[in-house]
């Protein structure tokens, strides 16, 4: 069984890596990098319409734009023959596909290493010309506070329209020094700040990128005909921040969320829990094609009359009827096993679902619903689950899926 999320079986030794796969050879990824703590360093998001969406990026955007541009020239001498095939960079993340044509000498996490280190050197040669440590502001944390703020109030002083060098000296237990912030072009001292302070509490190990444990996230290409929608949803990242933008409550998860009183967490359209017409969609393993599609044409007779289907999609028949009742636009329910980040999670904030999903959900015709252990493990779905399956754990996969279907008959009725 994989990790929650993940297609592939996963090396824990290497975080979100895949165990049994060869990351010198050949291959197609899907990279994404994350700035620290999501702050949108790259650019901004213009458009007034969903369909005009476009990232606007500034200086520094422009200028990580040629790193990334280069790579392949920059690696070929070094025997690294990649490809970039497609690139998005987004006001505070980066997507990228890559193509290793020939056997690397290292993995292509060395590519993507030696590209977070040339934007970090380039932000700090361009705005910080003193790339701090400890010793330049202070070696306590609670020393360096002290000095951010008095950079907060020169950088107030001057504001953040004109072109020029500040120089603020730090008063530190550590040595005094100058430390000179440059401001370039558009660029916004009080993004230059931001990262004062990221590098002011990390010394000269200190990255415009994200801390996480996985230093950045893979998505393996394993069959050509996964290349197009890849490449694709690299290119649709602006369009989907527009619509998540424009309709925030319909990207919000919500926690302890009661739908027809039972207790879950939910994202999308809540008011779908109470339509009158609702049904489940529920297939056995067993049908044939010929019954599945003749289900299917049902289905989407119903939903043409109002009805709105829950569905956990398990079976083969559950997961193409489905499908087909999103791309024609009728509403769904759709229950989830362990479909949520967890509560704290850092990637809360950011979770959006993917794919046919997304816009599903943009257009108010879906509602995800991830039903809690409790309801789970509850008698009333313990007693339903053991009616089809004798003594399977609540652990197993089976008991989780029969589970999800007595639940979409509870919502049901």
């Amino acid at each position: 069984m994989t990790p929650e999320g993940w297609r592939y079986d996963l090396d824990p030794t290497r975080h979100h890596r895949e165990r049994n796969w060869d990351y010198r050879g050949r291959g197609i990824y899907h990279i994404t990098l994350a700035v620290a703590e999501r702050y949108p360093l790259f650019g901004r998001l213009e458009g007034n319409r969903a369909e005009q969406a476009h990232i606007e990026l500034n200086e520094f955007g422009e200028q990580v734009w040629q790193i990334l541009s280069g790579l392949s020239q920059f690696y070929a001498p070094k025997g690294y023959a990649i490809k970039i095939l497609a690139a998005q960079i987004m006001p505070d993340h980066i997507h990228v596909v890559i193509q290793v044509l020939e056997p690397l000498p290292n993995s292509i996490g060395h590519v993507v290493r030696g590209f977070k280190t040339a934007c970090t050197m380039e932000y700090k040669q361009r705005y910080i010309t003193d790339c701090m440590s400890r010793q330049s502001i202070g070696c306590e944390r609670a020393s360096g506070d002290k000095n951010i703020a008095e950079m907060q109030n020169t950088i107030s002083s001057h504001g953040t329209g004109s072109a020029k060098d500040i120089t603020i000296s730090s008063h530190g237990t550590g040595s005094a020094k100058d430390i000179t912030i440059s401001s370039h072009g558009s660029s916004s001292l009080h993004n230059i700040l931001h990262f004062v302070r990221i590098f002011a509490n990390t010394g000269d190990s200190g990255s415009i990128w994200q801390p996480d444990i996985a230093r950045y996230h893979d998505r393996i290409l394993h069959s050509h005909d996964q290349l197009q929608p890849m490449i694709d949803y690299v290119k649709d990242n602006p369009r989907r921040l527009w619509l998540k933008r424009a309709n925030p409550d319909l990207f919000r998860i919500r926690r302890q969320t009661m739908v027809a009183g039972i207790e879950c967490t939910t994202l999308g359209n809540i008011f779908l829990a109470e339509r009158p017409m609702r049904t489940v969609l529920q297939c056995s393993r067993k049908l044939t094609q010929a019954e599945i599609d003749a289900k299917r044409e049902d289905c989407l007779a119903k939903a043409d009359n109002g009805t709105v289907f829950i569905c956990a999609a398990i079976s083969e028949g559950e997961k193409q009827i489905s499908r087909a009742l999103r791309r024609a636009g009728y509403p769904m329910i759709i229950l989830l096993n362990n479909g949520f980040p967890k509560p704290g999670d850092p990637h809360e904030r950011y979770y959006k679902p993917g794919g046919e999903y997304f816009n599903a959900c943009a257009n108010g015709q879906l509602l995800l619903i991830e039903p809690s252990q409790a309801l789970i493990e509850s008698p009333e779905v313990e007693a339903s689950v053991y009616r089809k399956a004798h003594d399977v754990p609540h652990s197993s996969p089976r008991y989780r899926f029969l589970a999800l279907n007595a639940i979409g008959w509870m919502i049901e009725t």
